[in-house]
């Protein structure tokens, strides 16, 4: 008698649902693009803007404007929406902080945002390395503005002063979503304690910035909300982009918000009091950086 070979049947997935022709971007390319991605291997960074496989990378590159990730390529927190791997991070690179300072320097950037996995089994949440990178870019580029798009260092004051001691020109941290969709997209993270980061940055007299996401199952009026709870938070500047899924194991886009519904948002968020509101279907967090401050 042969063997059966029973094999579980699978789940029907979600539909697709396919996406418009708004959502084009060009191929990075050009030569500062392509000095800088030389500059980036040789010195052995990383940056979210492959990280998280950024569709206005080429754009933002070749207008001298750069995100550098530190503290690694892994993550301590398994988001729903992010590209970025998950797992258990080893080690800390204390001689990164002066090699972004030298790639920056060496490109003459406009505007560097620094940014971080989240690295939670560090005492300070890797606060002290954002801050030597703050100095580093300082004493290299002098000119370059900073910005630093922090995690919420599970709430800790201590490790946020530290960055701000640092005083970088832009404090960000993005709420990503709306509250009623945390558990699902960000399950680590607290809604509450993401506004708390930006409410203590500006009782400090900083510039604060945050980023939203649409097409995740939130709807519109969600959305309005919380812009109003940024805004009563101290948020002067506030990005809106689509969401888009990275791979099949992410979270699907539910829907894509047209690019007349963006411009709603911007409209609603101006007159909100938002000193600055980026909102279309491409933008990400540091999409036009440079001309936000």
């Amino acid at each position: 008698m042969s063997d059966v070979i029973i094999q579980d049947i699978p789940m029907q997935p979600e539909p697709r649902v396919r996406k418009p022709e708004w959502l084009k971007a060009r191929v990075p390319g050009g030569e500062q693009y392509a000095a800088l991605r030389r500059l980036i291997d040789d010195r052995n960074l990383h940056t979210v803007c492959e990280e998280a496989r950024c569709p206005n990378m080429g754009e933002c590159w070749n207008s001298g404007t750069a995100t550098f990730m530190i503290l690694g390529d892994t993550c301590t927190r398994s988001c729903g929406f992010c590209a970025i791997k998950t797992g258990r991070a080893y080690t800390v690179d204390h001689e990164e902080p002066k090699r972004v300072g030298e790639a920056v320097g060496l490109m003459n950037l406009r505007h560097a945002v620094v940014t971080s996995v989240n690295r939670d089994e560090l005492y300070d949440g890797g606060a002290s390395i954002f801050a030597a990178t703050i100095q580093e870019i300082r004493a290299h580029l002098p000119s370059c503005r900073i910005e630093v798009l922090i995690p919420d260092f599970q709430g800790s004051d201590e490790a946020l002063n530290i960055v701000l001691d640092a005083q970088p020109d832009i404090l960000n941290h993005n709420t990503e979503t709306v509250p009623r969709l945390y558990k699902t997209v960000r399950p680590q993270a607290q809604y509450h304690r993401s506004l708390e980061v930006l409410e203590r940055s500006k009782a400090r007299g900083f510039t604060t910035k945050s980023g939203v996401m649409v097409g995740l199952g939130e709807t519109n009026d969600e959305i309005l909300e919380t812009m109003s709870d940024l805004h009563a938070a101290g948020c002067d500047i506030l990005t809106i982009g689509q969401y888009l899924q990275p791979t099949s194991a992410h979270l699907p886009v539910l829907r894509y918000v047209h690019p007349d519904e963006f411009a709603v948002f911007k409209e609603k968020g101006i007159a909100m009091g938002f000193r600055f509101v980026e909102s279309g279907p491409l933008v990400r967090s540091s999409y036009h950086a440079a001309q936000q401050l």
